[in-house]
């Protein structure tokens, strides 16, 4: 199963967002990733669906969301991998598809949804991923491209709490974010079908930004989580 670009073009990655459905990339981690473009780093992100069992929109118009809330972020890359909405699981084939963008893109950092999530989908993304990380860096998978693992892996919050062990100042780019956030126009326009898909998605989704922004004394954060122990030089603390 190849992977199709819908902006930018296939290169190495700084940070590399995988998101289970168009726009969860935006609401989970879209600061960051505005921040590791705006410092001159490549940032992308990869919807491992194309959405297509949402209630709203269409493939091709969650498709063109993409492309303009990419432009507005200023990632240098983003694609769609087409695996089945309302599908995704820890397989062999979707593990391999996914190794195999891993390998292409080379992502020092790998931001995948958190495992603690009421959707199927954002769990099932993160299993899939472990597996895909795992494979993508074996020299005897059957897979194309040069051996690669992402030197960090991050969680990022989706529709649950979480207990975050890493947060990301994003208080400078809060009016990028809220514009990339509503490129999602099919999504967040229109009456409410959850408590994410939503007209109120900035205001719901900026209040957790400045709680966490509170704990780190800053305006607005985004949360994340790393299972693996951060090494930190003492000078930079």
């Amino acid at each position: 199963m190849a992977f199709e670009t819908v902006f930018g073009r296939v290169g190495p990655l700084d940070w590399l967002c995988l998101a289970p459905h168009p726009d969860d990339a935006e609401i989970g981690a879209g600061g960051a990733l505005i921040r590791v473009a705006r410092s001159g780093g490549a940032a992308g992100v990869l919807e491992l669906t194309r959405g297509e069992g949402g209630t709203q929109g269409t493939p091709e118009v969650r498709a063109a969301e993409c492309v303009a809330a990419a432009a507005v972020m200023g990632l240098s890359w983003r694609g769609q991998l087409g695996l089945p909405d309302g599908g995704l699981v820890d397989s062999g084939a979707g593990a391999r598809a996914l190794a195999e963008v891993l390998r292409a893109l080379r992502p020092r950092v790998l931001v995948v949804p958190h495992y603690r999530d009421r959707h199927p989908d954002h769990f099932g993304a993160y299993h899939l991923a472990k597996r895909a990380v795992h494979l993508s860096g074996l020299v005897k998978a059957e897979l194309p491209g040069e051996t690669h693992r992402p030197a960090r892996v991050l969680l990022y919050q989706g529709n649950a709490d979480i207990t975050p062990n890493v947060l990301v100042d994003v208080s400078g780019v809060q009016d990028v974010w809220e514009r990339a956030v509503l490129a999602h126009h099919s999504q967040f326009s229109g009456l409410a079908v959850s408590e994410t898909v939503t007209p109120e998605i900035v205001e719901r989704r900026r209040a957790r930004l400045m709680y966490w922004g509170t704990l780190a004394r800053v305006r607005y954060a985004e949360a994340f989580e790393v299972e693996d122990p951060l090494l930190i030089d003492p000078v930079s603390l």
